[in-house]
């Protein structure tokens, strides 16, 4: 059976989420995290950057075992074109976008909760798609993904990373939170 890039994408994106969720509501990681960083927006950025890792590496390991003919994977093709990782990466951002604009999960009942940790998961796992291909945008050459020009996206992935990881996991991670939460994680 051949898969395709696609199907590996969506059932790895969904992995992910749901690993990291149930990470998050039913251990003893979820209740360090809930104890040690605020929730808006210190956690919701600590979820989007864990996502965003996770899926960078993921993606670049499916891309390569592509390229090189390991497993049963291949590109997403539609009427002869190779659709790219970052078509899904930005239509992503895109609903994450819109989910944002209305006021989806800002709410405090436990669905809103819930909404708000799944969009920021969905927010690094589109940012991690689009950044991957970043050589690809600025270049505008499907060849620039492994060649010299292809650093353009690594450098792309470790800024943005490292703007999620500052926004994250500085101080709060290491410090106990000295007022009360105001809702279970």
């Amino acid at each position: 059976m051949h898969w395709t890039g696609a199907l590996i994408l969506l059932l790895f994106a969904v992995v992910c989420a749901s690993v990291m969720l149930v990470l998050l509501h039913l251990t003893r990681a979820g209740r360090i995290l809930y104890e040690r960083i605020p929730d808006r927006p210190r956690r919701r950025l600590f979820l989007a950057a864990v996502s965003f890792f996770v899926t960078f590496l993921g993606v670049r390991l499916l891309v390569y075992a592509i390229v090189h003919h390991a497993g049963p994977f291949g590109w997403v093709m539609v009427g002869g074109h190779h659709i790219h990782h970052l078509v899904w990466g930005i239509l992503l951002l895109l609903m994450v976008g819109y989910l944002e604009l209305a006021e989806f999960g800002t709410g405090s009942s436990p669905s809103s909760i819930f909404a708000s940790r799944l969009i920021s998961i969905c927010f690094g796992i589109g940012a991690a798609l689009t950044l991957d291909e970043f050589a690809l945008w600025l270049n505008l050459s499907a060849d620039a993904y492994w060649t010299r020009q292809g650093r353009e996206s690594i450098d792309a992935v470790i800024l943005f990373g490292a703007l999620l990881a500052i926004g994250s996991w500085g101080a709060p991670l290491w410090t106990r939170r000295t007022h009360p939460p105001s809702h279970p994680a």
